[in-house]
């Protein structure tokens, strides 16, 4: 008897956040693909008899639909210029502060964490104002040193590389404090030994640091390709997706198909694919992670 009481326990102890993902998380993606084969809207909701089978036809409109390739264009954009900057100025500030020595960079890792920490609305209300075109600071900066004025949410080209300074200010301390703990967590020998062969600090830097942080660059990059390719708030606060679709992601798509449009069989088929999307790229990390070495 105690040992069958012993054997249930931990499945007691799992059984809430068990059944909490399957309500929340799995149910829905479910739930979701169900949704893409039909033509629910507003009145489907309503009444269900309302309700039609359209098979594969939203996924063979959403391709077809060119504010939906833009978006993924966007996306994709976000991806390959915002992850790089995010990891190798989160991975950077890191080191800086974990190797500073004097006390001033103590308050640093309180600066770059705030950003994450403070709500995604009052940020953009500041850097609405930052980015103003007549009256910004930025073009402010500019004017003294008498360069020509950017306009920053109005470009199309611009638009997006605005979103991703935002997002890359916003994003740099959390994934700060991640390379931090695991800085930390390097035995200080290695780098005494090091010194002792005469490794200089790019020497050890190279083939201590780095490599014994693999694990925590591998957490950061998955997790920050999966936000990225959720881009959402920045966009969908800062520009509304535009000028012209040009800030549109496939999140912002996605949502405003869903809650604007109220074409939620059309949003379901998005954001379905958006979810095969992030698996496949997990998993792909996944594969190439395996594929190295462990050190």
């Amino acid at each position: 008897m105690k040992g069958f009481t012993s054997n249930k326990t931990p499945y007691l102890f799992i059984a809430p956040a068990v059944i909490l993902l399957i309500l929340f998380s799995i149910l829905p993606i479910f739930i979701a693909l169900i949704i893409s084969f039909t033509d629910i809207d507003l009145a489907g909701l309503a009444d269900w008899s309302a309700i039609s089978f359209v098979g594969l036809q939203n996924y063979k409109d959403i391709f077809a639909d060119p504010v939906f390739i833009k978006s993924i264009y966007n996306t994709l954009f976000y991806v390959i210029f915002g992850v790089p900057l995010v990891i190798i100025c989160s991975l950077g500030i890191a080191l800086l502060i974990n190797f500073g020595k004097s006390p001033i960079f103590k308050m640093f890792r309180v600066i770059f964490y705030m950003p994450s920490i403070t709500n995604v609305v009052a940020i953009a209300v500041v850097w609405s104002y930052l980015y103003n075109p007549q009256f910004g600071l930025f073009n402010y900066i500019l004017k003294l040193l008498h360069l020509p004025t950017i306009p920053w949410l109005q470009d199309p080209t611009m638009a997006k590389v605005s979103l991703i300074i935002l997002a890359l200010w916003r994003a740099i301390g959390v994934n700060m404090i991640i390379f931090l703990a695991a800085l930390q967590g390097i035995p200080k020998e290695y780098y005494e030994a090091a010194q002792i062969d005469g490794a200089n600090g790019w020497k050890q830097l190279t083939k201590i640091t780095i490599p014994l942080l693999r694990y925590a660059i591998f957490f950061v990059s998955i997790t920050t390709m999966i936000g990225w390719l959720q881009f959402f708030e920045e966009p969908f606060i800062m520009t509304k997706g535009g000028p012209l679709d040009s800030t549109t992601s496939v999140a912002l798509f996605i949502y405003q198909n869903g809650f604007e449009f109220s074409k939620f069989g059309y949003a379901a088929a998005g954001s379905f694919i958006l979810f095969i999307a992030i698996i496949i790229v997990t998993l792909v990390q996944f594969r190439l992670q395996n594929k190295e070495g462990h050190y």
